[in-house]
């Protein structure tokens, strides 16, 4: 009988009312600087919103934190299609799909490469593998700024100075050795059980990395895929350096030059939409995988 009541309490569960949490000092310490960061981060935020809807002339009255008494989305329109980005005057449009044309490729080919010498460094180790592993990891710790001159002489004698291509090609090769890392640490992360098993069975290089690796792989593709789009769409640096024609421009290249336009008045609500409009694909892309990122990270992307 008491072996039957004991099994049955511990198939019912714990019994009576839920402990409370307390409400201790350190619990108000930890909340409390946790609101005021969070603070700290949204009202920069908030006010570039508020002024983004209001018009000039309410701007002018000097209350950056009040809320607009009439909201217009009129900058919005302006910052998007009609604001001058030096000879143009369509505003960040331009910008917004050459920057698309820089990504979607930057970003295929550096986490693809990037996954494939990941799994390569950690499952399929060879001669001569932590040296190469080294170089790559000494790349991700150079200074862009040191690299400038050499990279635009690389480009300029391949014929791709001033292109898309060449820009393209610069992302990727920056972009390689911290998503190298990653997906290195990542693939260590799994059992080594699993890759011996596949090995046994008779499945090759490309076998196991697509049948195995792949699908165990998607929090550290959404970590490298998060990581790429924040430093490839957020870059003003090589887009202002290897971009020659005002055509070409990337979009924050072409919000610099809104934001700096020294013709007419200045128009703060038309920047403030157009920052936020800059900003607003990496904030959707982290917003949508949030969860992936952490899980990512937690799964091994720091680890090895």
């Amino acid at each position: 009988m008491a072996d039957s009541g004991t099994m049955t309490a511990a198939m019912t569960g714990p019994r009576g009312p839920k402990p409370k949490r307390a409400f201790n000092r350190t619990n108000i310490m930890i909340y409390g600087t946790l609101i005021v960061v969070a603070l700290y981060y949204a009202l920069p935020l908030y006010v570039m919103i508020v002024t983004s809807l209001k018009g000039l002339p309410e701007i002018q009255m000097g209350n950056i934190f009040a809320p607009p008494m009439e909201i217009t989305f009129e900058p919005w329109v302006k910052a998007w299609a009609q604001a001058c980005t030096g000879i143009n005057c369509d505003g960040l449009s331009r910008g917004f799909w050459n920057s698309v044309r820089i990504l979607i490729p930057s970003l295929i080919i550096s986490v693809a490469v990037a996954s494939v010498n990941g799994y390569a460094l950690s499952m399929w180790k060879f001669k001569g593998s932590e040296v190469f592993f080294g170089i790559l990891m000494i790349g991700a710790f150079i200074p862009y700024q040191i690299m400038l001159y050499p990279i635009v002489i690389l480009l300029r004698e391949a014929g791709l100075y001033g292109s898309l291509t060449g820009l393209v090609l610069v992302h990727v090769a920056f972009g390689m050795p911290i998503n190298t890392l990653l997906f290195r640490n990542y693939f260590a992360s799994i059992p080594e059980e699993l890759f011996k098993a596949a090995r046994v069975d008779g499945a090759g290089f490309w076998a196991i990395f697509f049948r195995i690796m792949l699908p165990m792989s998607l929090p550290i593709f959404v970590v490298s895929l998060i990581i790429q789009v924040t430093g490839i769409w957020n870059d003003f640096l090589f887009g202002v350096t290897y971009i020659s024609s005002p055509d070409r421009y990337p979009m924050t290249v072409q919000l610099n030059n809104i934001v700096n336009s020294v013709q007419g008045v200045k128009e703060y609500n038309v920047n403030m939409a157009a920052t936020l409009l800059t900003g607003l694909v990496p904030l959707v892309i982290y917003f949508a995988s949030g969860k992936l990122f952490v899980r990512g990270i937690a799964a091994g992307a720091v680890k090895g």
